[in-house]
């Protein structure tokens, strides 16, 4: 099997490198903004030509929230615009496409239950509307594609919420963080894995699925547990979503129904403070490694 992955200097696209290390078997072709513009239909034409793909996975993504708020050109671009493309010249070729979409595309409202795949979006923000916009083209174009979206990522790698947390909190800096936005933390190296048992079963069951880690958690909760892990005695106080100004609305409940993609794929999911564990480990032996 020969697949591309585009985005891979990201999160996700860099944990699909790590996991596709242990699938020999499979050749893969990663590609970053550097070396492929996917915004450009010459260039991914030209690309997509030189190669016969059997699957294009797409982890490029613009996730500055609320800058796509004040620059929701080129969100759009990026996010809806770019899949469009991808998924033409993949027709075009009879590749499988697999994409990631995002929590935002639902208004973060509920209060009863996780949403599932059947919820009818209504995203709040640029974000979340560029992203569904995407899945909508991508849809269009390849029906037979996999959507995964998916909530609060991070990994060792990177910027992200873990790695910030960490470095405030070894300055001492007071913090403040928003203890009414519930979800579910999802290590990136889980959903890589993820990808690859999916990949790896032989079996293309196209359509949308939910992925985060198991279990629930504030923002608040997650930092706690952040500093709790990594023994770094920092400040740390929770706040509502109101005290906080940003430009974005941030949904306030975004936890998403893993049932279809558990039961599609036998997918065993780690809890979300197991999986925060092994993150953090990895990143403090890196420090480690860096120091010596």
């Amino acid at each position: 099997m020969k697949i591309l992955v585009t985005g891979a200097d990201g999160q996700l696209g860099s944990s699909l490198k790590k996991a596709f290390s242990s699938h020999p078997e499979i050749e893969v072709d990663y590609t970053d903004a550097d070396t492929l513009d996917i915004t450009s239909r010459e260039d991914v034409a030209a690309y997509l030509s030189k190669k016969s793909y059997d699957l294009l996975i797409n982890c490029a993504a613009y996730t500055a929230v609320d800058k796509a708020e004040s620059d929701a050109l080129t969100a759009t671009k990026i996010n809806t615009e770019a899949v469009g493309i991808l998924a033409a010249e993949a027709k075009k070729r009879h590749t499988r496409v697999m994409h990631f979409s995002t929590d935002y595309v639902f208004p973060g409202d509920h209060t009863c239950r996780p949403y599932n795949e059947h919820d009818e979006p209504d995203p709040h923000t640029i974000y979340g509307r560029t992203k569904l916009d995407g899945e909508a083209i991508l849809k269009s174009f390849c029906p037979d594609a996999i959507i995964i979206r998916t909530a609060w990522l991070y990994c060792e790698n990177g910027h992200n919420f873990v790695k910030t947390m960490l470095e405030k909190g070894r300055q001492n800096v007071p913090l403040r963080v928003v203890c009414d936005q519930i979800g579910t933390p999802t290590y990136a190296g889980d959903l890589a894995t993820a990808v690859c048992e999916i990949i790896s079963s032989g079996k293309w069951c196209p359509g949308i699925y939910h992925f985060t880690n198991e279990g629930v958690a504030s923002w608040y909760d997650f930092a706690k547990a952040i500093f709790r892990i990594a023994e770094v005695p920092a400040e740390v106080a929770p706040c509502m979503s109101h005290e906080y100004a940003s430009a974005a609305r941030r949904p306030l409940y975004s936890l998403l129904d893993k049932t279809k993609i558990k039961k599609t794929y036998s997918l065993k999911i780690p809890y979300w403070e197991d999986s925060l564990q092994r993150c953090i480990e990895k990143i403090m032996r890196t420090e480690s490694i860096t120091a010596k």
